[in-house]
């Protein structure tokens, strides 16, 4: 992020998305896994409800928010290789401010929505969350009432915010790849395929686990199978973001070298 700000030659649509998802991720991964360390390392695993409920809406919309960003990024390559002589014209300061507005807001509007959902719910007195953290499929197994309706209701906000964006950002990779297969160079199709396809494992690990917890009715998931996949969308995707998008980056790591002799020059 600090890079991000303080190179003028990152000052592209490219990076300003980055930036957000950075912030996405460090607030993402904050939400929960302080908490969950801490209740790794005692024998009495607790949370109090204000903070499961904050651990919910907070995950839930950072979580939607990062689905519908990274259809936003990928609009970004498939518009930067497939139409790069219009590319300054169509990813123009207000567009993108625009997309990650929406991003935001429809992400935070989803989590309030299925939070309330969820919360509204009679729990019946039930107190045990058997998960790491408290998400939607693990707070539906407390309810003591018919959740057929309920689950509907999220399998529908699930194809929105979920299979929507991953159908989007397949559609523009494949024209993406469309258009790297018509590169000359051997190297240079080479490396648009290494760079691809490094963004592509990431999006399939947070889509397909997203998908696979949150598309399907919580009873026909097993509860320690359940427990293992929501690490990969809530933990390990995050965490490999900033290696797939940045260190693996030419441009971000020169603009390392250039931004952190500045950054000591000055402390100094």
């Amino acid at each position: 992020m600090m890079v991000c700000i303080l190179d003028p030659k990152l000052h592209t649509p490219m990076y300003f998305f980055l930036t957000n998802l950075s912030i996405l991720d460090l607030c993402y991964t904050t939400s929960t896994v302080p908490h969950m360390l801490t209740n790794i390392c005692r024998n009495k695993k607790t949370i109090s409800y204000g903070g499961c409920v904050a651990q919910l809406i907070i995950f839930l919309a950072l979580g939607a928010t990062e689905c519908l960003l990274l259809a936003v990024m990928a609009f970004d390559r498939y518009v930067a290789i497939c139409r790069p002589l219009h590319y300054i014209v169509i990813m123009n300061p207000k567009l993108c401010l625009k997309m990650v507005a929406f991003s935001w807001l429809t992400g935070f509007s989803n989590s309030v929505l299925q939070s309330s959902l969820t919360l509204n719910m009679p729990r019946c007195g039930h107190q045990e969350v058997d998960h790491f953290f408290c998400e939607v499929p693990a707070l539906l197994k407390l309810l003591c009432t018919d959740t057929k309706p309920i689950e509907a209701e999220f399998f529908f906000l699930g194809v929105l915010i979920l299979l929507i964006p991953v159908t989007l950002i397949l559609i523009s990779y494949g024209f993406i790849a469309q258009a790297v297969l018509r590169i000359r160079s051997a190297e240079g199709r080479r490396k648009a395929f290494g760079t691809c396809g490094s963004h592509m494992v990431v999006v399939s690990l947070f889509f397909g686990t997203g998908i696979y917890i949150y598309l399907q009715p919580p009873a026909s998931t097993s509860k320690d199978w359940g427990k293992m996949v929501s690490l990969f969308y809530g933990i390990f995707t995050p965490m490999l973001n900033p290696l797939i998008y940045s260190l693996r980056n030419k441009d971000m790591k020169d603009a390392f070298k250039r931004v952190l002799p500045i950054i000591f020059f000055y402390k100094k």
